[in-house]
């Protein structure tokens, strides 16, 4: 299998950072981490170069501040594309995302160049999640999905494998998205590309501690670049200007 790396960005994750990068360690000894922190306050950084310091796998790319969930991942994408790893991890640093489920995730790397940990496919759930919570999340995905013709069920998750190529392939450059539009721009690029999706059932559980950086105020401005999307979709698509997925479009497998 090619060598992986897992991004677990960090801002203010002092209480869950050195228990979540644990936890990728135990369940996937050959998988190597990286923390990208954008200078947290609370000290998140520190604990990440202690982590470093105490296992060679464990790395630690700091940040002058906080820029946002989109450019965090795009400084780590570039650090790991630099390094030769052949597949890139998403995950949340509040263990949220299972670690135990990342071997599930990476087996199906051999079908996929897109693999997403989906709630939403049968198999899938959530644990402890407000419904509002539940509903708005249910509500994004379907919303997206119809707007940009997305293959998939679960638009807006966050624990995702991308594999070298496939970053390289969906333009990244072209992802412009810092914050909760993210996960959604990465997908609709994706797909765009003709790039292979799968999506694999997973468990998410609502963080226990420390406080999320989701609000209303970010669910809104994401719909609205969305909607946007679907505009300019629907446009390309009229006038014959579509990209590689006018012919190969992304496929979705649920395992």
């Amino acid at each position: 299998m090619d060598s992986t790396v897992v991004i677990i960005p960090t801002y203010n994750e002092r209480e869950n950072l050195e228990r979540i990068v644990a936890r990728v360690r135990g369940a996937a000894p050959s998988v190597e981490v990286l923390v990208v922190d954008d200078n947290s306050p609370d000290g998140t950084g520190a604990i990440a170069d202690r982590l470093a310091a105490e296992d060679d796998a464990v790395h630690v790319l700091h940040r002058t501040g906080k820029e946002g969930l989109g450019a965090a991942y795009k400084a780590g994408f570039a650090w790991a594309l630099g390094r030769g790893f052949g597949n890139v991890v998403e995950m949340d640093a509040d263990g949220s995302h299972a670690p135990e489920q990342l071997p599930a995730l990476l087996a199906a790397t051999a079908e996929a160049d897109v693999v997403l940990g989906s709630r939403w496919v049968p198999g899938g759930t959530v644990v402890n999640w407000p419904k509002h919570r539940e509903a708005i999340s249910r509500v994004g995905s379907a919303y997206a999905r119809f707007a940009l013709r997305l293959p998939a069920r679960d638009v807006t998750g966050g624990y995702r494998v991308f594999s070298a190529d496939a970053l390289r392939r969906l333009q990244l450059d072209e992802v412009h998205s810092h914050g909760y539009g993210f996960q959604v721009d990465m997908l609709w690029h994706a797909n765009r590309a003709g790039l292979r999706i799968v999506e694999v059932p997973i468990t998410f559980t609502e963080r226990t501690l420390g406080a999320s950086k989701m609000t209303s105020g970010i669910v809104v401005e994401a719909m609205l670049r969305v909607t946007w999307w679907g505009v300019c979709e629907l446009t390309d698509r009229i006038i014959g200007r579509h990209p590689a997925a006018a012919t190969a479009s992304g496929s979705v497998v649920e395992r």
